[in-house]
């Protein structure tokens, strides 16, 4: 039965290319939409986590509830044992110590309300990737009294890179304490509003202005985005006392999240319609084909095939169109992915975002196998239809094609 299908399908050979094309092109269309996306996904992420939380953070137990408040009450007062115990992690490349709160920016002459990170300088460099210096340098170990701001904080105070700033800030007892601070660099992360809030400083600057040598998280960067999951299980079962918790830098950036399920949704809206696209395209090219044989499918009832024999030959056909159809799509797909992620499709800023960026085609196998999956399902499912309008016909009727 595969070989007449065979010859079946290639005695129309403009009809098949049509078929053939429409299928090809679905696939393709599956593949480069999906790869796109997943890039959207990876780009966004990895700006994310290497622009502002890192892969995961460990804090003490309530932070995140209630530590916006109130950071100054889940200070950690000795992190030293706990960043080696996860520094020895396989999958771990480094641990930083984070301070955060938040305070006032003067520059002589007007306030601008700020939230500060006391940093290690040089590891949060090695972290902050997607973060670009637009004047001035990076903050280093050196800078013991120097500052780096946000772009928009720059703006609103007038700063450049040389300028003297206080910064002010309550102290875990109460007390009020000021910081005369070097403006080393404007810098620009990912997001407008970091960069319309945030200022780094060194760690030791931090933690003198505060009174206090504790931090309250400990950020953890990965050698690979992919082994979060892994790392966030340990660290579950590590810290399983209930002192401390950690959270990855999905949970961290609810922004993330939105926008995944937004992309998901629309990106599943595409696959419905141009799976019915395959499939009207298709049943209107098989439709025509079993029009055209109605004869030959009625020589076959009576010559005593039954009308399951006929429905099978029929999906045969189709499906030997989908599986030729979509491995075209697959291949050509996947060379186009391949040549347009060469070549890079330069993109705006996203919303919220101040820098734009490259994008390629991340092809994904499992993507890959879905849409050949949508093309062969579409095109063997597209005959049904028609397969059993025709064998539903007296054989008679189906007879008198033959004549015409």
């Amino acid at each position: 039965m595969v070989k007449l299908a065979f010859r079946n399908i290639f005695r129309q050979r403009v009809r098949t290319a049509i078929t053939l094309a429409a299928i090809t092109f679905g696939v393709a269309g599956l593949i480069l939409a999906g790869g796109f996306v997943r890039d959207i996904f990876f780009q966004l992420g990895e700006a994310l986590i290497h622009s502002q939380s890192g892969h995961l953070q460990i804090v003490k137990s309530g932070f995140f509830t209630y530590g916006s408040r109130s950071p100054e009450k889940f200070l950690i007062a000795a992190p030293q044992l706990l960043k080696q115990e996860v520094a020895q992690l396989p999958e771990v490349q480094e641990v930083l110590e984070r301070v955060s709160f938040s305070g006032l920016l003067n520059n002589g002459k007007t306030d601008w309300p700020i939230i500060a990170d006391g940093i290690e300088p040089d590891g949060e460099a090695r972290l902050g990737s997607f973060i670009q210096i637009v004047e001035g340098r990076q903050l280093s170990q050196q800078d013991a009294f120097g500052i780096a701001v946000g772009q928009g904080v720059a703006k609103a105070l007038g700063l450049k890179t040389g300028d003297k700033v206080f910064l002010l800030a309550n102290t875990p007892e109460g007390a009020l304490n000021t910081l005369e601070l070097d403006v080393v660099g404007i810098f620009q992360s990912f997001s407008k509003d970091y960069d319309a809030r945030y200022i780094r400083l060194p760690l030791a600057a931090a933690q003198e202005l505060l009174n206090s040598n504790g931090i309250n998280r400990l950020v953890i960067s990965l050698k690979s985005t992919s082994e979060t999951a892994t790392v966030a299980r340990k660290l579950d079962s590590m810290l399983k006392s209930g002192e401390f918790e950690s959270r990855s830098w999905i949970q961290l950036n609810d922004f993330y999240e939105k926008t995944v399920a937004l992309y998901e949704q629309q990106f599943g809206f595409l696959q419905f319609i141009i799976l019915i696209m395959v499939l009207l395209s298709v049943a209107n090219s098989v439709s025509m084909s079993i029009f055209e044989r109605t004869g030959e499918f009625g020589t076959l009832l009576a010559t005593g095939s039954r009308p399951a024999d006929v429905i099978r030959l029929l999906m045969t056909e189709s499906a030997l169109l989908g599986l030729i159809g979509s491995l075209l799509g697959v291949a050509f797909g996947v060379t186009a992915g391949v040549l347009i992620s060469h070549v890079g499709i330069p993109m705006p800023p996203p919303p919220n975002a101040n820098i734009g960026y490259l994008a390629t085609i991340q092809l994904v196998p499992i993507d890959i196998a879905r849409s050949f999956a949508i093309g062969f399902l579409a095109t063997t499912l597209a005959c049904i239809w028609p397969g059993i309008r025709v064998v539903k016909l007296p054989i008679i009727d189906a007879l008198r094609q033959n004549q015409i």
